[in-house]
């Protein structure tokens, strides 16, 4: 569980880091649709960070199989959904837009598997 709280705060920390590049590099060099863009994906990136703060904390109460499968899942949706969005921004490369699905897609597979996970986690 030490490798997820890990994770999730390079997660976080890249999340501040590309909220604040976006307020400022960005503010003058893109549309405010796709500041917008940007902003959705630091907001996912965090929210997730923070999932896998989730799953490490009450990793040692989860059934561990179902915790693993979260922590992917927030990991892999971190890196499609909000990763295709930050290229896209910087690239402005449109097919990359038909990534992001997948990411909230393995998003929605990480939240189902943590509440696996806690139901499935011995009782106390």
């Amino acid at each position: 569980m030490k490798a997820w709280l890990t994770v999730g705060a390079i997660l976080a920390g890249l999340a501040v880091g590309a909220g604040a590049f976006g307020a400022h590099a960005l503010r003058e060099a893109v549309t405010p649709r796709m500041l917008e863009v940007w902003q959705t994906a630091v907001h996912y990136q965090m929210f997730h960070a923070v999932g896998l703060f989730v799953v490490a904390l009450a990793g040692g109460r989860l059934a561990p199989r179902a915790a693993r499968t979260a922590g992917v899942a927030f990991v892999v949706g971190t890196i499609l959904f909000s990763g295709s969005l930050y290229v896209l921004v910087l690239t402005n490369v449109k097919w990359l837009g038909a990534i992001t699905p997948l990411g909230g897609l393995a998003f929605l597979v990480g939240w189902a598997a943590l509440a696996v996970a806690a139901l499935r986690a011995p009782a106390g």
